[in-house]
Order: C-alpha cells, then structure tokens, then sequence
C-alpha cells in the first residue's frame, strides 16, 4: 500500500492552521503542524516530511529562516511558501532560495492540492535523479565527458578556459552530441558554480509560454495568470541560465533576449517595472544559426551577441576511438547502477564501432543501456544490440552510385531507427532526437509512421 503523502504545515493562525489541516487529512495526506519557526524546525529534523507548507509571516523567525534552515535539516523536503497580502517580493525571494513553489492566502483546496502534488513528483523526479547522480552522474561533470579524440579534448581544454569567464557561449552540435553536458561543464568550473544552473527547453514550449517561463508575468497579464510569478532568469540570478535550442525562439522572444544580454534586464510579461539580474548565457542549438540570420529567421544582432565564444561538439563518428571508450564507461556506470558485471562481447562491441550514430552519444547510452537489460546472461553479443544496429551493418543507408535519399527520407529513416531502438517509446526517442513529443507526434503524423 502506498504511503500517504506527509505534510508539515506551519502557520501561526490558529483557525487556519486547524481548518486547513482538517481539509488535507480529509484529502488524504498525512498532517502535522507548527505554530512557529523553531518548532517547524524541530519537527522538520525530526519527521522529515515529503511537503512543507509555510508561512512567510511567523512570530518568532521569519519563513525565509525557516527555508533556509530546512535544507540542512531535511534537505529532501519540497517547501510551498504560504504568502499573504504585501509579501509578493519575499515569496520570489523564497523561490531563489530553494522554494518549490508559493500560494497566495486564503487557499483555493483545489488549486493548492494540484501544487502539492506537483511538489511530490519533483520530489520523486529528484529521488530519482540522485540514484542516477550516485551510479550515473559524477558532482563533477567533468568527470563524466569521456573521449581521446583529438577534436574532443581540444574542445574539453577550450572549455576549461572559457569557465573562468563570464562571457555568452554558444555551443552548437548535432543531437544527442552533449551540449547540456557541456554547458553544465563550463557552470560547475566558473565562480558561479554554487550557483544556480538553470535549464530552458526553448524547442518543448509555446512561444508564449516560453516568455512567460524566461521573464515571468504579472497577475493579470493573460487570461489564468492569477498571480503574479517569477521568471527563470530571476530564479538563475547570480547563476547561469542555459538556454537549450535557442534557434527555436520566436522573432518577438529574440528581441527580449537581446534586451537582457544588452542590459541585463527586463520586465515580467503585462509588467512595467524593470528587473536586474545578473546572469551568465549558455546557449546551445543544433542548427546553423549562421545560414538562418542569411535566410531571415534569426536575428543578425543577436547571433553575434550569442556567439561571442562558439564551442562546437564533434558528432561521436568524428571521434574515432570514442565509441569504444564511451560504451566501456556506460557499460561499468549502469553495471554499478543495476548492480551487475555484465560485459560486451567483441562481435557486439564491433557493431557499435560501424554503427554511424545519428542520435551521438545520447543513442549510443540508450543502446548499450538496452542491450545490458534485454542480456539475461553475463554477456551482452550481437543479438542483445537494438535492430537497427543488427540490420544496419555499418549504421548507414547512404549508398553511393545510386540516387540519394532526400532529406525528408532521411528523417523518416532517422526518426523510425530511433524509436525502433527505444523499443517504439516516443519520449525517450524525442529525447535522443532533442524535440518535444508534440513536434515528434506531427513528425510521425505527416510520415504515416
């Protein structure tokens, strides 16, 4: 049976607190509370709920403290901060510091269980991502970028240096290649690697959401926006934002880039007052941003302002012996991951050397990953890889003295190997093909696939 989800909810309001935690125990969730911060914090180190509900406003300490406090003694809680009239400016205050969420007193039931159970599955996302991070991913994500090819550790080293800086990086590559890698590289190895990190998804967002995530809104400034709430840029200040496929933003999101890479500031969607941050710019894209700005669909002014330092990925069938060096490192991190010893066998290990990897490192994780669950025995051969590389032979459909296949056949062909390889799971095959399930379902839609 399933656990409740645990709610430590902490007002001073005596009436509130008591018909608030009624309302939840009817709901389900499992409820404490606290009247003030010192007991939240006792509590807190003591039960260590999955949601805090707090209260900015607290006789003794102020909520603030009380976040503050909570990372260290129950770092794995999600906190909602409970905001009151004239509080608006702490409660973003509250989301820089760590805060999942807030919600404006007296609170909507409805509205409130919809944060909590947000807050429950980035707690779950995050649980997740922590074993990962134990068997996967090192703190350091340096440590984590392998290869000895000659074009890959001259990037690796150009890298290094640029982190020292705080100029705006472009970092271009084709899918799968490891620009979110690279550019958690050059934020963990600058001053402000103690800082926040904070990733965009410029290709999975409407252009409209898509400013409203970047710059925040207003209350009022659209139809829904019942409150006012902070933009990413706010939440990455004195960090670094990285903005992923940034050739997918409109003419109009261009523009306000421009603005805070000139300025560093701008102003929240239907709001007036300027916002100052101060922010460092990675973007990433895997188009040419140069051949759009010749075509009209990007602008001229911004490429150059983006582009002050280009680091450009090599495509993993560029880099020679990588492919061997980066299976036996997945192979050793999932084994340690699942707790197993399997090994690949030679015959295997030289279908992945022919393999031409479209989706880069990125389907070559996926595959090995595959092929280690699908291995009932200690070692994983031929018939364990996904089909396409079986079939493929040497991973391409290119034939020379033929006709070429055109692009449109090319993508159909791509799109069909990847999910083949994922087992026809289209969010992980979106993921490899780095764009959203949307623009993969009207892909597969327009192909008949």
């Amino acid at each position: 049976m399933t656990r409740p989800t645990s709610i430590l909810l902490v007002d001073d309001d005596e009436a509130f607190r008591v018909v608030m935690a009624g309302e939840l125990s009817r709901r389900g969730f499992d409820v404490t509370t606290a009247k003030n911060g010192r007991e939240a914090l006792t509590q807190l180190g003591a039960s260590q709920p999955d949601v805090v509900l707090l209260d900015i406003q607290l006789p003794d300490i102020s909520g603030l403290e009380v976040l503050k406090g909570a990372g260290n003694v129950s770092p794995g809680s999600e906190i909602i901060m409970l905001t009151g009239h004239g509080s608006m400016d702490t409660a973003i205050e509250s989301i820089r510091m760590g805060a999942f969420d807030y919600v404006s007193k007296p609170c909507p039931m409805d509205e409130l269980e919809v944060r909590i159970q947000r807050a429950v599955e980035r707690q779950s996302l995050s649980r997740r991502a922590s074993v990962l991070e134990r068997g996967l991913t090192p703190r350091d994500p340096g440590d984590w970028i392998v290869g000895n090819s000659p074009e890959f550790r001259k990037l690796l080293e150009l890298a290094e240096r640029v982190a020292l800086s705080d100029s705006t990086v472009l970092i271009t590559g084709e899918t799968g290649a490891g620009k979110e890698l690279v550019a958690k590289l050059l934020h963990t190895h600058s001053t402000r690697g103690n800082r926040p990190f904070v990733v965009v998804e410029c290709a999975a967002l409407q252009q409209e959401l898509l400013q409203s995530e970047l710059f925040g809104h207003d209350r009022g400034a659209f139809t829904g926006a019942d409150r006012k709430k902070p933009g990413l840029f706010e939440v990455a200040d004195g960090g670094t934002i990285f903005l992923d496929e940034v050739g997918e933003v409109s003419p109009n999101t261009q523009v306000q880039l421009l603005r805070v890479l000139d300025t560093s500031a701008f102003r929240h969607v239907g709001g007036t007052t300027e916002i100052k941050v101060d922010v460092r710019v990675v973007v990433a894209t895997n188009r040419d941003l140069a051949g759009m700005v010749r075509q009209g669909l990007f602008r001229e002014d911004l490429y150059y302002r983006l582009s002050t330092i280009i680091l450009g990925i090599p495509p993993l069938r560029e880099r020679g012996g990588d492919v061997d060096l980066l299976t036996n490192h997945f192979i050793t991190l999932l084994n340690d991951r699942f707790g197993l010893r399997k090994r690949i066998s030679p015959e295997a290990r030289a279908l992945l050397r022919r393999h031409d990897w479209p989706g880069n490192v990125r389907e070559l994780l996926h595959s090995v990953e595959s092929a280690l669950v699908v291995c009932e025995g200690d070692e994983i051969g031929p018939e364990h890889l996904p089909n396409a590389l079986r079939s493929s032979g040497s991973g391409s459909s290119i034939q020379t003295g033929g006709p070429l296949p055109s692009l449109a056949e090319l993508e159909r062909e791509h799109i069909e190997r990847v999910l083949e390889s994922v087992g026809g799971h289209r969010g992980s095959a979106a993921r490899i093909l780095g764009i959203s399930e949307r623009n993969l379902y009207r892909k597969l839609n327009a192909y008949g696939i």
